[in-house]
């Protein structure tokens, strides 16, 4: 059965492993392509973007695509969403796999918001030092800020704008509580602002905040299809895929 993984996370390189490792499937792991050094799944991998939903639509069909599964980060709502579209269009079978989100906890002290231009406006008056960890897309929401400092966290630098008072950090994670405790402390940090990415990659930021009282901005995700079929979990996820193969079967 040949499946396409759209994908760049951790779970999505998770699940090409294991698919590939079995009988009956054929994967295809598709990347982005926006991080430079990215890690790359097993087995067959493409990278770069389709030219929206209609492109998707037609290189599902010259590859004779039989299955979607959208690993993707959840904040790649522009993929999710063209893949709905493509999927809907050729009746293909299309998963979601999206990781449980962040929650609040005792002492945490968090904003939530809806998109990058509300994290800004709301910044705007949380303090003078803002450790700013949304990944190198959409930092130009923040250009226009010209009195707070911002400590910049991407995995590649950020592309146009930035705001004019900053310091780029270039780091992947996984990261440490203790690491990030210090990075807190060290660059005397008064408000962080992150995505609500979930997972357990860069959540130490979450609790070196809560230890210290340091007020979160997060950004929601953006919603998939009401009509969408969702999983929170790998394991959930290949249970999924192989009883699609017997149904085929």
């Amino acid at each position: 059965m040949k499946t396409l993984i759209l994908g760049g996370t951790r779970e999505a390189r998770e699940l090409a492993h294991i698919a590939s490792g079995e009988r009956g499937f054929d994967i295809v792991s598709s990347l982005a392509g926006r991080v430079r050094d990215p890690l790359l799944p097993e087995g067959a991998v493409r990278v770069g973007g389709f030219g929206g939903a209609e492109g998707l639509r037609k290189w599902l069909v010259a590859n004779a695509i039989e299955i979607v599964i959208d690993a993707t980060h959840p904040f790649a709502g522009t993929i999710s969403a063209n893949a709905a579209i493509a999927t809907t269009s050729l009746t293909l079978p299309l998963l979601h796999v999206r990781r449980p989100g962040w929650s609040e906890g005792p002492g945490d002290k968090w904003i939530r918001v809806p998109d990058l231009d509300a994290a800004a406006a709301t910044v705007a008056g949380m303090g003078d030092r803002v450790f700013l960890t949304i990944g190198r897309q959409g930092v130009g929401a923040f250009a226009g800020l010209t009195e707070p400092w911002f400590l910049i966290r991407a995995i590649d630098p950020p592309d146009g704008a930035l705001p004019p008072r900053h310091e780029l950090l270039l780091a992947r994670g996984p990261f440490a509580l203790a690491d990030e405790s210090r990075l807190l402390a060290l660059h005397r940090i008064d408000v962080l602002v992150t995505k609500g990415s979930g997972g357990d990659q860069t959540d130490a930021k979450l609790l070196a905040a809560r230890a210290v009282g340091i007020p979160v901005v997060v950004i929601e995700r953006p919603a998939l299809p009401a009509d969408a079929i969702v999983v929170e979990t790998v394991p959930e996820a290949w249970e999924w895929l192989r009883a699609r193969a017997r149904t085929r079967g």
